[in-house]
């Protein structure tokens, strides 16, 4: 195996010395005598040129056995050409160096026979071992990077060439005959030539080594495939020191730079494909990766269903016909006319004969190096073809699946056209390393989109669609969902009505995003209305959900982590009556609402901030304003004013700046404000709630200070009745005197002091009775023969709705009646 194995290594081990700071190299003539000497030789062996020109270079071999082998490799001419082995030379002070010894023939003009000697020191690793490379051990070889031929040049102080071997013409396309007493330039004329000869002459003004210079081979323009190469060049000496030439080493390093170039492209998918998750915007990031560092053309085109987060593609034959293919992506080295009759965006067809069509029967890739265009092929009846398959000018294609968990997304391909090179085998694995990378991101994409889909649309289901301010407030809203990462928010508002014309309404933002956030908002917004219709202070509802976001987070958390026990939410509740035309307002850490007075502008009320909700921290506050009518309340959430650049109170002075816009309709300022404040593309969901508050006039109430005295039941019939002849209610009289006396007759049993009455005529009659009792009175159902007990059952059966709520002086019962004709 020792001597075939050499052979087969050898040149590879001259370009990796040859290429190495410690390589040594020696021209030798026919005879053995060494007749060009390099600095790298001095420095290895420390003799100079003047000690070994002209003499036997076996005189440098320490051992016999070396000697020996040497001159048997000589005696056998040029066959087999090449030797590489270990050897021992002799150091100019007496010490012995292992050395790693290869030997090559040249060819020259006279036909005689030179030699070119590598050598360097066992004891240093080449460069490529430097780098960890592991390569097998060889019995009587040596271990090697590489297996690709070296060629050899020598040329001499003019630059023309003297000698080379073989494998030099065979790797740069300068037959033997051209290049054999021509300079480099008059062999290829060009500026790589003119760049090489450049280097050589500074090699031999400084004797510096150069190494490592890489060049294109000079190969006829027919040819479609290009060779990369490096070249090391060293000055060689005579034996007075003078320059004898220049010794160039060049090895083909085609594959090893595609390797890298390769490498560099998916460097560059890492960066460029999936910046989003938009699965057109990946589409496109696809193909203009891949031109024009893999293809002239490319098209990325995605099932219909993808951009929409459904489900995959069916293979044909598994699903029968294919769905509708969409044009994600689309490419071209020619950017006015990009050589597609389809626009990104725009219905893709799947002739059953295309390429297209068979990659969604098999899964696999279809590789076309040399594209058949002859009368009758597929591209002659497929719309979809590109131009450049139409006009001749595409000579290769490669067509990919763009697969996904198993199932197939869509197909990308990639076309090569006029002098470029055919695709090799290699670039159909590059396409599809660069097809799975941009699939993970579709992927990731589709089910970004899937999940925000159902988010949105459980979020529009939760939210009100037809919300009303009532007789209260004119309400309008905007709510612009995130277009983050993460997926939609947990923003939710909320308008509801309260018995005695009064309105509530809430803004609220739970932590977090997508679905989760969307069910979480969900489950809050029912229980805020579940509250509200018990008709809580403001303060008293903040503090109960509170309570109920720490139950929610309780029964969620995992067993084994006590710290998962967190859900986070902000809240400001605001009820608004229109009577008194006052406001109460409490908040959850949220932001404080705006109010627009039409004589005073835009202000920020001072409220108690409180904790955020499911901290259960300090106890809630709220605060009772009045209102000049025809106030504008605006609730929010912090998507409306928050700005990674600002701090939040900068965010609010834009956002009174936004609302001082007196005389436009509501819808009109809340599409306003919405859009001078959001960013295109917020991080966080933006909601928006506009109430512009009425009053009710005096010919709306008609309220009684009555004393806790049996002899005013009567007195208060009296009263309704009368008052409701006024508004024209005459056919609810009877239902209303038997609520008023019902209702009267019990503040008078459970109270003491005045009681007050009070008829609220809007889009419903109201019947208010208030005490000073703080006890609650209970619905029941008596028996046949109880005496008492009736009281509030009638009331319940006369009302379409009562209840009763916590006054400061003590409580108020209330029964709603609906309006069954017009007043």
């Amino acid at each position: 195996m020792g001597s075939s194995m050499e052979a087969a290594f050898s040149v590879a081990q001259t370009a990796v010395e040859a290429a190495g700071a410690g390589a040594a190299i020696a021209l030798l003539d026919a005879d053995e005598r060494v007749v060009g000497w390099t600095q790298t030789a001095e420095r290895l062996v420390g003799y100079a040129p003047a000690d070994v020109v002209g003499r036997s270079a076996a005189l440098l071999l320490a051992d016999g056995e070396d000697r020996a082998k040497i001159s048997a490799f000589f005696e056998q001419g040029t066959a087999p050409g090449r030797w590489s082995g270990s050897a021992k030379v002799r150091h100019r002070d007496g010490h012995r160096i292992d050395v790693r010894l290869c030997v090559q023939s040249l060819s020259g003009q006279d036909g005689r026979a030179q030699w070119v000697v590598s050598a360097s020191d066992k004891a240093t690793p080449p460069s490529w071992a430097a780098h960890g490379a592991a390569h097998p051990s060889l019995p009587g070889a040596l271990h090697l990077p590489s297996r690709l031929p070296v060629g050899v040049a020598i040329r001499d102080t003019g630059l023309r060439c003297t000698w080379v071997n073989d494998t030099q013409g065979l790797k740069d396309g300068i037959p033997l005959t051209r290049r054999l007493g021509r300079t480099l330039t008059e062999a290829a004329p060009g500026c790589e030539a003119e760049t090489l000869e450049a280097l050589m002459r500074q090699v031999l003004q400084s004797g510096v080594p150069t190494l490592n210079v890489e060049y294109r081979a000079f190969l006829p323009p027919q040819a479609r495939t290009e060779r990369t190469l490096t070249a090391s060049l060293f000055r060689l000496d005579d034996a007075q020191g003078r320059a004898l030439g220049v010794c160039a080493v060049s090895v083909d390093v085609t594959d090893s730079r595609r390797a890298r170039e390769r490498l560099a492209i998916l460097g560059e998918a890492g960066k460029r494909i999936g910046t989003t998750l938009d699965v057109m915007q990946t589409g496109q990031e696809l193909a203009d990766l891949a031109v024009p560092l893999l293809a002239d053309y490319a098209t990325v085109d995605l099932a219909e269903s993808v951009p929409l987060g459904e489900g995959p593609l069916a293979r044909l034959g598994q699903g029968g016909r294919p769905r509708a293919f969409r044009r994600a992506g689309l490419a071209s080295i020619h950017q006015v006319a990009p050589g597609s009759p389809i626009s990104r965006g725009e219905p893709v067809p799947v002739p059953p004969g295309s390429p297209f069509a068979g990659v969604l029967r098999s899964g696999q890739s279809h590789f076309e190096p040399v594209l058949g265009i002859s009368p009758g092929t597929w591209a002659e009846h497929h719309d979809a073809a590109p131009v450049a398959i139409d006009d001749g000018s595409a000579h290769s294609l490669m067509v990919v699946p763009i697969h996904a968990r198993g199932a197939l997304l869509g197909v990308a391909m990639f076309v090569r056209t006029d002098d470029r090179a055919p695709f090799e085998e290699d670039d159909l694995l590059l396409a599809e390393e660069l097809v799975s990378w941009a699939a993970l991101s579709l992927d990731n994409a589709r089910q970004y989109a899937r999940e925000r889909s159902a988010a949105l649309a459980l979020q529009r289901h939760l939210l009100p669609r037809h919300a009303t301010g009532g007789s209260a407030a004119d309400v309008a809203w905007r709510y612009l969902p995130a277009d983050s990462h993460h997926g939609v928010g947990g923003d939710w508002f909320d308008v509801i009505a309260l018995p005695g014309a009064r309105v509530a309404l809430v803004v609220g933002d739970v932590v977090g995003h997508g679905i989760n956030a969307a069910a979480t908002m969900g489950q809050l917004r029912t229980a805020v209305r579940t509250l509200a219709s018990m008709d809580m202070p403001a303060d008293e509802l903040l503090a109960r959900l509170d309570e109920q976001v720490i139950r929610l987070a309780e029964a969620d958390a995992d067993p084994g982590d006590p710290a998962s026990a967190t859900m986070a939410a902000t809240c400001l509740y605001v009820v608004y009556d229109p009577v008194t035309r006052c406001c109460t307002i409490a908040r959850a850490g949220h932001p404080p609402p705006a109010i627009i007075d039409p004589r005073k502008g835009v202000t920020f009320p001072d409220l108690p901030t409180g904790a955020p909700l499911g901290l259960g921290l300090v106890p809630f506050e709220s605060v009772t304003l009045q209102l000049p009518e025809h106030s504008v309340l605006a609730l929010y959430t912090d998507g409306l004013i928050e700005d990674r650049n600002d701090d939040i109170d900068t965010g609010m002075h834009r956002l009174s700046i936004a609302l001082a816009q007196p005389g436009l309709p509501l819808d009109e300022l809340g599409a306003s404000v919405v859009d001078t404040l959001s960013a295109s593309a917020p991080d966080d969901d933006v909601t928006l709630l506009l109430a512009q508050t009425r009053a009710l006039g005096p010919d709306q109430v008609a309220s009684w200070q009555l004393p806790a005295d049996p002899a005013v039941v009567s007195r208060a019939r009296v009263l309704a009745t009368g008052q409701l002849a006024q508004w024209g209610l005459d056919h609810l009289s009877p239902s209303t005197e038997l609520i008023v006396s019902e209702l009267v007759t019990n503040a008078i049993q459970h109270g003491d002091g005045m009681i007050g009455l009070r008829l609220i005529h809007h889009e419903s009659l109201t019947c208010e009775v208030y005490d000073t009792s703080t006890s609650y009175p209970r619905l029941r159902h008596p028996h046949t023969m109880d005496e008492n007990g009736r009281g509030l059952l009638l009331v319940s059966q006369l009302s379409r709705r009562w209840g009763t709520r916590h006054t400061p002086e003590g409580k108020l019962i209330w029964a709603e009646q609906p309006l069954t004709s017009s007043s």
